[in-house]
């Protein structure tokens, strides 16, 4: 449970995978390092993935902090890997935990329960290792659009990713037709860049 409130999130597109990012904080962080390079449901498959293999029903930041970094490597490199990096991957996983167990007592959720500015929660998020402003918008939006978690000014703080219906990242989809949209809103951006990049030479 996130923010409160009971959640079905859509973003693994597996029964699974989605109810673990749904109700456990630091799943949903996880999934969100892991979403880069990747198919957003790969990445956001991840959690599920690490946990089971793991022998868990969910992730704990203090567990994975302290396991062996050559043993969790492996664990994350099985067949089928988490990720096409788990190596550097593991790596970043296990650079976020530490930092959660430092900082917030390993308690993900503590990055944004009780924080009533969204400019505060949106430098709270950069912090973590692994996400820059870009990744922590897009977690910032899906926090404010389908987690309840609204402090004030977070729409502002998320920027064009906070508008309503923008459809631009994870923050929007919310089945399979968001998901179309989300899609081919990434892959205009991508063709768009490809066309700059070309105008340039």
């Amino acid at each position: 449970m996130i923010g409160g409130m009971d959640v079905t999130l859509h973003l693994a597109q597996d029964p699974e995978a989605d109810e673990l990012l749904g109700r456990s904080p630091l799943a949903a962080l996880v999934g969100m390092l892991l979403d880069q390079q990747v198919p957003m449901e790969w990445a956001f498959k991840g959690p599920r993935t690490i946990a089971d293999r793991l022998g868990a029903e969910d992730l704990d930041a203090h567990d994975i902090a302290a396991q062996d970094p050559e043993a969790f490597s492996a664990l994350l490199s099985e067949k089928p890997a988490v990720h096409r990096y788990p190596g550097s991957m593991a790596k970043r996983i296990q650079q976020l935990c530490q930092y959660l167990v430092e900082h917030y007592d390993g308690d993900a959720e503590l990055v944004w329960k009780g924080v009533d500015d969204g400019r505060e929660l949106l430098r709270r998020l950069e912090a973590l290792p692994g996400f820059g402003k870009q990744k922590a918008q897009i977690f910032l939006a899906l926090l404010g659009k389908q987690l309840g978690v609204t402090p004030t000014g977070w729409q502002e703080a998320a920027g064009a990713y906070g508008e309503p219906k923008s459809y631009r990242s994870i923050a929007d989809i919310t089945g399979p037709e968001s998901l179309t949209k989300v899609r081919a809103h990434k892959q205009e951006m991508k063709a768009a860049a490809k066309a700059a990049k070309a105008a340039r030479k």
